[in-house]
């Protein structure tokens, strides 16, 4: 198994309990809760007091309770004593015997506490101490109340310390129909699952995790399948292996890329486009036959192995996949991107079966995309699971949500780290879930998400670049481990980045992704 990236404190992705069955091993072994919530505290106070313009106009401090509001309280003292000028507000009779501890040490300082509810459209920077990852119930009416009418009136001027109130720390779901809108969240120690998930990123605004210097040997009882993010820096020690130097084009991936349609011929190019920036050696393609004709006017490089005809109901044919020798000196073979013909009654007409029975009989990598996955969920190759299960080699799965619903429609309801893994378990297959942060499972059980991606990049081609591009790598790779899966994936984000960054935000195109692709983005 392929531990890649690193287990330690910036990859960790955890959930509550974990996260809080590990301070209590802390407190167990004989380090003060003092201690802990000190170091927290601190930490938040130097990264607020490094953004002076976050509190150029005050700061009201919103302490809860327990041990967050304690958390709070000591950013509280430690801006004060700095100058800085601060207000708390803490609606509660009683509080967990350390944070009352500091709520009236703050009282000796002269710091005020508001006797009612504060001002939402007052200018000085909110800091939500309010109830941390232990949240399970929305937040009560008069603070759902306040969190709404603060967003509304004074957006940006908030953040949080840990996790945003009212919004879920397992699932990054709001609990209610309110949360806290943070512009930054300041997450201790490890990084909690639900703050990376596509629903909470408009809650969590930026992200940023403060070091909490938590033991290597307390990290190491984690599970072996603790999902990881994925960082940019983590590019520089991904698990490719290295071909040999005096390799010829055909050890360095033969791949063959099977995309297109009459409707849609654009992807057939971007995809195309994804593999020839993956460094492959050989790239052969199955074409609609308007495309084949003229792919070489574009790209020279691509040899056409078939052109392919139409099925009645639409989309292209893939019966023709089943022809002697198409399929053979391969390590790789993409089938989805832009080839119509998604769902219904034509997907298993004529001899198209006889086309998937040759994809699952073909022992290198096998990428589904697009229309390949929804004609494999709308039963052109029979069961969708029983064949994923029975396929002679590797297989990658690319879908979006609305794809892998289709395909694995019980597991719909799931947060997309679970969802994923189920899927990829019980299939024997590695699965990308594309969204803004992109999830990767392996069949072993292992975990990745991508924590950052451009959302200028976000539109439509861009899939088809990464079909290709992860296609190619894996014939590059002659391999098919799900880690080199989350690898493409992360080439793919960082590359969308790069061109938000060199280019312009409106120059992100799946064009310019592939391009960087290529220059190594």
């Amino acid at each position: 198994m392929t531990c890649w990236p690193a287990r330690d404190a910036a990859h960790l992705l955890v959930e509550s309990a974990p996260m809080a069955a590990l301070e209590q091993r802390l407190f167990a072994s004989g380090l003060p809760v003092e201690a802990l919530m000190e170091k927290a505290a601190l930490a938040i106070s130097r990264a607020l007091l490094a953004r002076p313009e976050l509190l150029r106009d005050g700061v009201l401090v919103l302490a809860g309770p327990g041990h967050n509001g304690g958390d709070a309280l000591v950013v509280a003292r430690e801006l004060h004593l700095a100058g800085i000028a601060v207000r708390l507000w803490s609606p509660f009779e009683r509080h967990k015997p350390l944070t009352d501890a500091h709520l009236r040490h703050a009282a000796w300082l002269g710091i005020e506490r508001l006797a009612g509810p504060p001002d939402p459209a007052a200018a000085e920077l909110w800091v939500d101490g309010l109830f941390g990852i232990g949240q399970h119930r929305p937040p009560e009416p008069r603070i759902a109340t306040l969190l709404e009418q603060r967003q509304r009136l004074m957006g940006g001027r908030l953040v949080a310390i840990d996790v945003p109130t009212g919004l879920c720390a397992d699932s990054g779901r709001p609990l209610g129909s309110v949360a806290a809108c943070a512009t930054i969240t300041y997450c201790l120690g490890l990084l909690k699952q639900g703050l990376v998930q596509d629903t909470a990123l408009a809650w969590v605004g930026q992200l940023e995790r403060l070091e909490l210097g938590l033991p290597a040997a307390l990290l190491a009882e984690l599970p072996a399948d603790q999902p990881l993010a994925l960082l940019g820096g983590d590019r520089a020690s991904a698990p490719w292996p290295q071909r040999p130097v005096a390799a010829s084009k055909y050890g360095r991936g033969r791949l063959l890329v099977v995309s297109g349609s009459a409707a849609y011929p654009g992807a057939g190019q971007l995809s195309l486009l994804g593999a020839s920036a993956s460094g492959c050696g050989s790239l052969r393609a199955a074409l609609p036959h308007a495309l084949a004709e003229g792919i070489w006017m574009v790209q020279p490089h691509v040899v056409i192995s078939a052109a392919l005809g139409e099925q009645a109901g639409g989309g292209l044919a893939l019966a023709q996949l089943a022809a002697p020798g198409l399929l053979e000196r391969l390590d790789a073979v993409l089938v989805g991107p832009g080839i119509g013909g998604g769902s219904g009654a034509a997907c298993g007409a004529g001899n198209e079966a006889h086309g998937w029975d040759a994809l699952r009989r073909f022992e290198g990598l096998l990428v589904l995309d697009a229309d390949g996955l929804n004609r494999l969920a709308a039963g052109a190759a029979g069961a969708p699971e029983d064949w994923l299960r029975g396929r002679a080699g590797a297989t990658w799965l690319t879908p979006h949500q609305g794809e892998f619903t289709r395909l694995f429609p019980d597991l719909a309801g799931e947060a997309p780290l679970r969802a994923a893994a189920a899927a990829a378990q019980r299939c024997g297959v590695s699965l990308a879930l594309k969204g803004a942060r992109t999830v990767v499972a392996a069949a072993d059980g292992r975990r990745w998400q991508v924590l950052h991606a451009a959302a200028a990049a976000a539109r439509a081609g861009l899939g088809d670049v990464l079909a290709g591009y992860a296609a190619g790598r894996g014939a590059w790779a002659a391999a098919g481990d799900g880690s080199l899966l989350a690898a493409a994936v992360l080439d793919h984000a960082e590359a969308g980045l790069a061109c938000g960054r060199q280019r312009g935000a409106g120059q992100a195109t799946p064009q310019a992704v592939a391009a960087a692709l290529g220059d190594g983005g």
